[in-house]
């Protein structure tokens, strides 16, 4: 009884000590870190668009391409795709999700290798709109703290809505709206699952898994989205075994492809103002 009584004792001095450091740890970090309120009037930068007679957009000008879209206009799928991909719990944790940490953790330690990002949803928004792509513990730490903060401050749609937006997807273009006319000269209103789920893989490596430069690895990454679909409940097996079947190739010429006209590409992902 004794033994018990005092490792009863050292769990509670470990987690007031934890929960010391961590509180030590904010005090110290909380005047470097950005007023996160400002994402309440945030206005994404759009390029100059071009428009013919009937309405179609036939060019954008500038260096990134966005087109800005509701979550209203997006199709559930969509955003499931990127939930069962990104961040499965994204609807249960409150910025950061410790599950996911250890999950990724636990991954890591027995394979050698970092193969699952442990960054929620509202991490990589955090890191999208307030700092910098370097991996450092410290910027780690502060992505912590200000998706904490995000959700106090933000719905989950809200932060959804943002995200989806604001993310880079390859070949400059930023959020899904571009992504959809980019990679398959549609609006998301009319993408097919198949193609939701080639958008929904591109954060994890925009250049990599990019169907403009290998489709073989679009398709391979499609399939691990639709997969994650699937075990989550998002999608029925007849729907996976439809959508693995689809092609994804974009046609030549199309939309998306008279798009990539505006500006020269370069290797790397730009940043976004």
């Amino acid at each position: 009884m004794k033994f018990v009584k005092y490792l009863f004792i050292l769990a509670v001095c470990c987690v007031l000590l934890g929960a010391g450091s961590i509180f030590g740890l904010y005090k110290y970090i909380e005047p470097q870190l950005p007023d996160v309120a400002t994402l309440k009037d945030v206005r994404l930068q759009i390029p100059m668009q071009v428009y013919s007679a009937d309405g179609e957009l036939i060019a954008q000008y500038g260096e990134k391409r966005r087109i800005p879209v509701t979550l209203q206009q997006m199709p559930p799928e969509l955003l499931k795709a990127f939930i069962a991909t990104e961040d499965s719990r994204f609807y249960e944790h409150h910025g950061v999700d410790p599950v996911g940490i250890f999950r990724a953790a636990s991954v890591a330690m027995f394979s050698g290798h970092a193969s699952q990002g442990a960054s929620t949803i509202t991490q990589q928004l955090a890191r999208n709109f307030f700092l910098s792509p370097e991996k450092t513990l410290m910027r780690k730490i502060k992505e912590a703290f200000l998706a904490i903060r995000i959700e106090q401050l933000l719905s989950k749609d809200e932060i959804l809505e943002l995200y989806v937006n604001k993310i880079y997807l390859g070949y400059r273009a930023y959020g899904v709206g571009a992504a959809a006319q980019v990679y398959f000269g549609k609006s998301v209103e009319q993408l097919s699952l198949s193609e939701m789920a080639v958008i929904a893989g591109l954060p994890k490596a925009p250049s990599t898994f990019n169907p403009l430069y290998s489709l073989d690895r679009a398709t391979a990454r499609r399939n691990v989205v639709l997969a994650r679909m699937l075990s989550e409940g998002y999608i029925t097996q007849p729907q996976y075994d439809q959508a693995r079947g689809g092609s994804d190739r974009c046609p030549i010429p199309c939309a998306g492809n008279r798009l990539l006209l505006a500006v020269p590409q370069r290797d790397g992902a730009p940043g976004d103002g």
